[in-house]
């Protein structure tokens, strides 16, 4: 039977419906955080499917090339051998095609036996929630957002995590396990099985993270600003020739370490008018806390006038790097120049 709306999310009324069994006919997926996503669709797969994803009674589609008609067959097809079907949508704009009458008329009839989800991954979720159609057909589905979770919830995550290795982890370790991976389940799941087995010991400490543990490029970016403030001058060159081992376009590496001298700026403003942590999140959108502390504590060894001064050289490095043969060099030279600030 579908799920009766309440006043909850859309999140906890699918998870509760999950452990229930009492999933509805209409879903939509959609949200930064893929492994909470990917796994809350292998539960979902495995409650309407459990003999498999071969069988009659699942069916995926490719959004570009699914077509109306297409959709109302796949749905007018009953299940073969059990309750439901679970007939799966990736990546189709649902609210920007031509055919929303006729998906409208579609969704707003699907049989209980059953279960259309829609995606959204590489195609971006976001309905126009004027225009009355899109209104009406979200009005039928259960939107659910799988969004990256509260800091105090990762690490409560983490802990547990490396406790089912055998393993266990300090609080401030596992906070600066968050800020190498960004705080992204997906990344930090893989950090953890590759930390509690190089660990030795019982504890895995800052040093097991540091040696096995990649930063994603906004960490990195935050190292670099962070020796830079603290005069480090041969280590943000390190640091800077580990983010050209990347690979990353040096463009997408002047943009990350542009936006860290930004929030530093900020940081030290905050600083400046002793303003707290929460006031720099609402200031420059920063997800989590730990981010946020690191900069304000990288901030009180900044000079103002110098968080000044390289958020304009990131500017004029921009600038050059549009006409440069050597994107590289111009990158180096901006680090040598941030570095005597």
């Amino acid at each position: 039977m579908p799920v009766k709306k309440s006043s909850t999310d859309g999140y906890k009324r699918f998870t509760d419906a999950l452990k229930t069994g009492d999933v509805g006919c209409f879903y939509i997926f959609h949200g930064e955080e893929r492994y909470l996503l990917e796994r809350h669709l292998s539960q979902l797969r495995k409650l309407l499917c459990p003999d498999g994803l071969s069988g009659f009674n699942y069916k995926r589609f490719e959004g570009k090339n699914l077509t109306a008609q297409e959709l109302d067959e796949a749905i007018d097809t009953l299940p073969s051998f059990a309750q439901r079907t679970l007939i799966e949508i990736h990546d189709y704009d649902l609210f920007s095609n031509d055919d929303k009458p006729n998906l409208l008329r579609i969704l707003s009839e699907l049989p209980e036996y059953v279960c259309v989800l829609f995606i959204f991954d590489i195609v971006a979720f976001k309905p126009d929630r004027r225009v009355k159609i899109n209104a009406e057909i979200l009005k039928h589905a259960e939107v659910v957002e799988f969004a990256v979770q509260e800091q105090s919830k990762l690490l409560r995550w983490i802990v547990a995590h490396y406790a089912d290795a055998g393993k266990t982890i300090s609080t401030g370790d596992a906070t600066y396990l968050l800020m190498l991976t960004g705080g992204h389940m997906s990344a930090l799941h893989g950090e953890i099985e590759k930390t509690a087995s190089y660990c030795k010991g019982g504890t895995v400490t800052r040093a097991d993270i540091d040696a096995v543990v990649t930063p994603v490029l906004d960490a990195a970016a935050y190292k670099l600003t962070d020796a830079l403030a603290r005069r480090d001058h041969a280590g943000a060159m390190r640091l800077l020739d580990e983010l050209l081992q990347m690979k990353e376009a040096p463009h997408k590496l002047l943009f990350s370490i542009s936006l860290k001298m930004r929030q530093l700026l900020a940081a030290r403003l905050c600083v400046e008018n002793n303003e707290g942590k929460s006031t720099l999140i609402d200031m420059c959108g920063i997800r989590h806390e730990f981010q946020a502390r690191a900069l304000m504590d990288t901030a009180r060894n900044a000079p103002l006038a110098s968080c000044r001064e390289a958020v304009m050289q990131c500017a004029i490095t921009a600038n050059e790097l549009n006409s440069s043969s050597e994107p590289e060099a111009r990158l180096t030279e901006l680090i040598a120049r941030l570095a005597f600030l």
